[in-house]
């Protein structure tokens, strides 16, 4: 069956899915998650489900689900409704012409579009993107802990579940000691990170420098979002490799942090750069000039890890991805079966299972929807 595409609706739901247990980083705390989530049709009446993965504040990005949202229905349906695609990666030019910012509402479709091809042709999200993976690596995000016994605790049981890199939250006031403490308790070959989500500036040069004992795998965005030169002067200044997150927004932009120097490794999440066309061209920017990437997460349903998991088997993903299993923050999950986690760290892909690989699980979904609407063709 050609790729070839034409939506003619979809439907927008915000759901509330509790989190098993408070997460916090450095701008702030979730305890229940704000999701919207949208079911594309097409004019066969075939359809596909997709995640938008905009937070409740704009603390990570300027976005929030309530921009995404009117973002969604009064600019990006209008785009794609009743209009025919030779295929799913020119979704995002339609999207990017005269059209700035947005981002993850842009991604929430494009990426829709994408599944809505996997499940026409009766195929795996995984075969549509061309991953070659049969399983993937998984770590483990960490939030903020009370106090560094606390945080090294939970690190020491994340690496005894199997999880294949720790990730651990960071900010001013709970970063060197903390980190210590963890680096201690796991021992000198584990695999440890750390994560400051832009809570430093270039003057915490010296400080952040004393992350560099701890031989750790890369410190992500430490500096501000938007700055790419600073971030360059930082990585003059440690030893430790900076990885580069909320400052990738796009291929052009990865380009100019390669270019810079601003740093050595890329988290790619496809719903900050706008979808899989701009994730998959930052994977191929960077495949070639041998800087490794790998996948992070934003407190997804089993529907976005779906996307994750998929985009995760491109080969240059080559350090394990924050692909934990529903398990870790949900009570219950809205997809059958649920995402588990081997005890060598490892999640399934599901390869052989056409479209997402996982069922939405619509009566979960009714029960936690609190608004929802239907946009069509006109």
């Amino acid at each position: 069956m050609p790729d070839t595409i034409a939506i003619a609706g979809m439907t927008l739901r915000e759901i509330r899915l509790p989190l098993r247990e408070p997460f916090r980083i450095s701008s702030g705390m979730v305890t229940t998650r704000r999701i919207i989530l949208l079911e594309l049709r097409d004019r066969d009446g075939v359809t596909a489900w997709s995640e938008c993965v905009a937070g409740e504040r704009p603390n990570y990005s300027p976005e929030t689900i309530d921009t995404a949202w009117l973002a969604i229905s009064e600019w990006v349906a209008p785009r794609v409704l009743g209009q025919e695609f030779a295929g799913p990666a020119e979704v995002d030019p339609a999207l990017a012409r005269d059209f700035r910012g947005h981002n993850m509402a842009k991604a929430a479709v494009e990426m829709g579009a994408w599944g809505l091809v996997a499940e026409r042709r009766a195929v795996s999200l995984t075969a549509v993107l061309g991953g070659t993976r049969a399983k993937v690596a998984t770590g483990i995000s960490l939030g903020i802990q009370p106090d560094p016994d606390s945080l090294a605790r939970v690190a020491a049981d994340a690496l005894a579940q199997g999880y294949r890199k720790i990730k651990c939250k960071i900010a001013p006031g709970a970063d060197v000691e903390y980190i210590a403490a963890v680096r201690e308790v796991l021992g000198p070959e584990a695999p440890l990170m750390a994560d400051a989500n832009s809570a430093y500036t270039l003057n915490d040069a010296d400080h952040l420098a004393k992350l560099d004992q701890y031989d750790l795998l890369m410190i992500e965005q430490p500096l501000a979002s938007d700055d790419l030169v600073r971030h360059a002067e930082l990585q003059k200044k440690l030893k430790t490799p900076i990885c580069l997150d909320e400052s990738i927004t796009g291929v052009d932009r990865a380009a100019d942090a390669l270019a810079l120097g601003s740093g050595k490794i890329v988290n790619i999440k496809p719903g900050r750069v706008g979808g899989f066309r701009q994730a998959k061209a930052i994977h191929d920017l960077c495949a070639e000039a041998g800087v490794p990437v790998w996948h992070g997460g934003m407190l997804e349903s089993g529907i976005g890890r779906a996307y994750n998991v998929a985009l995760a088997t491109l080969a240059n993903f080559t350090l394990p991805g924050d692909l934990s299993p529903s398990a870790r923050y949900w009570e219950r999950d809205i997809v059958t079966p649920e995402w588990t986690m081997a005890e060598d760290g490892m999640v399934q892909v599901p390869y052989h299972r056409p479209g997402l690989g996982v069922a939405v699980d619509i009566d979960r979904v009714d029960d936690l929807t609190v608004r929802k609407q239907t946009l069509t063709a006109e």
